[in-house]
Formats: structure tokens, C-alpha cells, sequence
């Protein structure tokens, strides 16, 4: 918190960010190009509420519209396989063209994928993926653990390299939240040796739960600085736990994403940075690659999308703003 008192120097060490791995703009797919009469994709996401999913499926059906081909969109209602694994085996059952999944779990889903896969639906995996690389003619994600330690870079900055500190996620075994807390716990190990890395805790996805938990990690740790929000739920109950011990503006908070919330608490101090992706540009490049899979064409196996880091310095830069969540189409 106190991001607005060293706006220059968060702004500086947080400047735009071009994580753009090699192969973007994806070959053989042509955005003005119509595709197949009677192409037919679906768009699974992780959780059909949240602004970021809803950011992608918004780009990815204006996508679609401009490719001349039809996408339908659902999704979780929450972050759990159960939840996921029916309307996979639903759209199994319907045998799309093509499949653009965000896979809630590293491995759980991988048998259900396989088969739709063998059955000739073409599967890209948009945002998160699975350990088993036979699944997915393209896999198309922010560079995570690079986020993780840009997070821990501005971080350790606005802790002054002092103090201990902490992550907080949703749980392990989920592809992006896992590279991000890699990224940021080999950079905090690496280069900020005089900071203290408590263990990395989990909530499950449950803003009262980390809440609870930053709570209980103040008690046990008065120098806690800093904190590292793997997602926006967590960053949420993060803010909340902070803000009901009389924390607010003494612990550091960097979280990923830029959802509405997380841009009015960085408007009010209580979070300090945001690491935003590009959930938009994940969309469009579902499609285009999902498309060259079923017409045959040259397909990207690796898609990378800019990432940029939010403070409230650089928040209405143009450049920056583009890159804030929506709540709706």
C-alpha cells in the first residue's frame, strides 16, 4: 500500500512490460480470413464469472464473428475439476471443430482431453494448460513465471529489501499460479537475499480464506512487508484481511491480474501493483490457431502474450489501460 507515495519509482521498476515469447503472431493463421462454412468451436473457461475469462471470451467471439465461423462459451462456475469435467464430457458428446479450454487442473482432465482429442475436435489450450504435451495443437498463456518475478522485483523495491513476506495462492497443481510463485520465489531467493520468503500458502480460491490467512500471518510475523496475491480472489481477501488488522498501507501488495475491483483498490492504496495479462489476445489467438488445426494450415504450438505491470502512476496511459479487465462484452 502506499503505492502513491513513490509513484515514480514503482512506475520505473514497473514500466511496460513485453513478455512476448517468439511466435506470436501465429503462422499460417490469417485474422481476415473466413473460415470453413459450418465450423463449429467451443470456448471452455475456468470460471465463467471472472472478469479475466470473461475479457477472453468477449475477444474470442468477436474473433470468431470476423472468421465467419461459430463459438458458443461456457464455464465453471468455480475453480474445481468436478465442476469443470461434466461440461467437458458435454461438449465432447456434441463433437466441435474445435475446443479452446482452460484446464482448472494439471492432470486430472487429461483423460477427457485425450478423447475428444482422438475423436478429431482440435483442443488449444487458452491460459492454462496440462503436463501431458500430447494434448493441445497450441498452448497459448501469459509468461507466468516471468510475472511472478517482475511481482517480486517491484515488490522487494517498495519493502525497501527488508522485512519478510509471503505468497498467497489458490492451489498447487494449477499451471499459471504454480509458474508465477516459481518466478517470484526464485527471484525474491536470488536477488533480495535480506527479505525473509515465508511458506506459500493456499485458499483455494476463497477470498475469506486468505483474508484469515494474512490475518494469522501477521500475528505469527509483525515485519511481514509484503505480499505476493497469486490471483484476484486472493488479492481480495488479502485486502480484506489487511484492512481489518489496520494494515493497510504498511504491507506491500503486489497480486496478478487488473479486474475491476483490483483497479479501484489500486486506486485506493490498498493494492500497490498489478501484473496484468492480456486475456483478450489469448482469445483472439485461440481462434486463429484452432482455425489453421481444422483447415489444415501452419499451427503455433507456443503463443506468448504481452503482459504489463498497473501502479496507479501509469494506470490512464493509454498503453496501459487497454489492458484492464472488463466486467461485460
Amino acid at each position: 500500500m502506499l503505492g502513491p507515495s513513490r509513484p515514480g519509482t514503482i512506475a520505473r521498476s514497473c514500466a511496460v512490460l513485453a513478455l512476448v515469447v517468439a511466435g506470436t503472431a501465429a503462422c499460417g493463421s490469417d485474422s481476415g480470413q473466413a473460415g470453413s462454412k459450418g465450423t463449429t468451436l467451443k470456448l471452455i473457461t475456468g470460471v465463467k464469472s471472472d472478469p479475466f475469462y470473461i475479457t477472453m471470451a468477449c475477444a474470442a467471439q468477436e474473433q470468431a464473428e470476423k472468421r465467419g465461423v461459430k463459438l458458443t462459451v461456457d464455464g465453471s462456475a468455480q475453480w474445481d475439476v468436478a465442476v469443470q469435467r461434466p461440461i467437458v464430457d458435454s461438449v465432447a458428446a456434441s463433437r466441435p471443430d474445435g475446443l479452446l479450454i482452460s484446464p482448472v487442473d494439471t492432470t486430472a482432465l487429461t483423460p477427457s482431453l485425450s478423447q475428444l482429442q482422438n475423436a478429431g475436435t482440435k483442443v488449444v489450450l487458452v491460459d492454462t494448460t496440462v503436463s501431458d504435451t500430447s494434448i493441445g495443437v497450441s498452448r497459448i498463456s501469459s509468461d507466468n513465471e516471468a510475472g511472478g518475478r517482475t511481482a517480486a522485483k517491484a515488490l522487494a523495491e517498495l519493502m525497501g529489501d527488508k522485512g519478510s513476506a509471503i505468497v498467497i495462492s489458490v492451489k498447487p497443481g494449477v499451471s499459471t499460479t504454480d509458474a508465477r510463485i516459481k518466478g517470484f520465489s526464485e527471484e525474491m531467493k536470488a536477488n533480495h537475499p535480506a527479505i525473509t520468503l515465508l511458506p506459500v500458502l493456499y485458499d483455494n480460491d476463497l477470498p475469506a480464506t486468505a483474508a484469515s490467512q494474512i490475518q494469522a500471518t501477521l500475528a505469527a510475523h509483525p515485519d511481514l512487508g509484503g505480499v505476493f496475491a497469486g490471483n484476484t480472489n486472493t488479492a481480495q481477501g488479502v485486502s480484506t484481511g489487511l484492512q481489518a488488522a489496520g494494515r493497510q498501507g504498511k504491507v506491500k501488495v503486489a497480486a496478478f491480474d487488473a479486474e475491476p475491483d483490483e483497479i479501484t483498490a489500486l486506486k485506493n492504496g490498498t493494492l500497490d501493483i498489478l501484473v496484468a495479462q492480456d486475456p483478450a489476445g489469448i482469445g483472439v489467438q485461440g481462434v486463429d490457431q484452432a482455425l489453421a488445426a481444422i483447415e489444415k494450415k501452419e499451427v503455433t504450438a507456443q503463443v506468448g502474450t504481452t503482459m504489463v505491470a498497473i501502479t496507479k502512476a501509469n494506470m490512464d496511459d493509454p498503453a496501459v489501460s487497454k489492458y484492464i479487465y472488463k466486467a461485460a462484452c
